[in-house]
């Protein structure tokens, strides 16, 4: 409950942060005349949308297991991660299409109209708050363990490189003269490729948990290596591991001597499973396999 709250106030916080802008960067966009900044007023849209999706996940993926989610609702908010980053490749294609149809007119002969001061003043303002929202949602994701809460962080950082782009695009085409208004859907597209890159790897780490991709290779070496560290427990194997939304489920096969007595077994297998969730949370899922030693 503690970790939902979190979550929904840090979400909040960015929410409003992004209500505030998307509606000053309209008015700075039109009052403007800066079609960059209107566009980057759409990317805060996006945002906002963002949000309410995380708001309305992280309240289903806390709820407990139940008969029909044995393991909880963890994967929702996976499938919350995978929506924001399906939201971040549309909003970044859309960027790149429209800076390069400019682009494209510009090499036409079309002589872009240059935007005025308020629209890069709505860029600069637009930087410091959104790497700011960045900066927050990123350390209390990590903090919490978040994977939801980390890919918003990196829609807010998206919007703040968009504001990078505008910024210099605008600011190209008012200091440096009519012939440069060119820089705007220039910086658009570069800007525009780089949120590409991030919405992938959002993408692929989703994707990953969803289909049941194994923890890191390291991770596991570790889940061995303190289960070799109980005494009499050996030959750690047949492991298995996965993400359920913040938190991982383990199975594995350990040997122990075939002699000791079944309480003893059980004491050694409560053990291990006292450590792991020591390291790895105290939900953490664990189903352990006992065989005798081989001889």
């Amino acid at each position: 409950m503690v970790r939902e709250k979190e979550i929904y106030k840090v979400t909040l916080v960015g929410s409003v942060g992004n209500v505030v802008l998307l509606m000053f960067k309209f008015v700075a966009g039109i009052l403007g005349n800066s079609s960059a900044m209107i566009a980057d007023a759409v990317h805060s849209l996006s945002d906002f949308i963002t949000d309410v999706v995380v708001l309305v996940f992280v309240k289903i993926s806390s709820m407990p297991q139940d008969e029909s989610h044995d393991y909880g609702h963890g994967k929702f908010e996976t499938i919350a991660s995978f929506l924001i980053g399906l939201a971040l490749i549309a909003a970044a294609t859309g960027i790149v299409i429209s800076g390069g149809g400019k682009l494209w007119a510009w090499m036409g002969g079309e002589q872009l109209e240059a935007p005025g001061w308020l629209a890069l003043w709505a860029a600069l303002l637009s930087i410091l708050v959104k790497e700011a929202l960045y900066q927050y949602t990123a350390v209390k994701g990590r903090q919490l363990d978040s994977p939801v809460m980390l890919a918003n962080a990196w829609h807010h950082r998206s919007d703040a490189l968009s504001s990078i782009g505008a910024a210099i695009g605008i600011g190209g085409a008012i200091l440096l003269g009519q012939r440069w208004t060119v820089l705007d859907p220039i910086a658009s597209i570069v800007v525009g490729l780089m949120l590409v890159k991030v919405a992938v790897e959002l993408l692929k780490t989703s994707m990953g948990e969803l289909t049941e991709c194994s923890l890191p290779e390291e991770t596991e070496r570790e889940i061995e290596e303190i289960v070799k560290s109980v005494a009499d427990v050996c030959e750690p194997h047949n492991l298995r591991t996965r993400r359920i939304g913040n938190r991982i489920a383990i199975e594995m096969h350990v040997r122990m001597n075939g002699n000791v007595s079944l309480s003893e077994a059980h004491h050694r297998a409560s053990a291990i499973e006292r450590l792991l969730k020591e390291r790895f949370g105290h939900k953490t899922f664990i189903t352990i396999h006992m065989e005798p030693v081989k001889t």
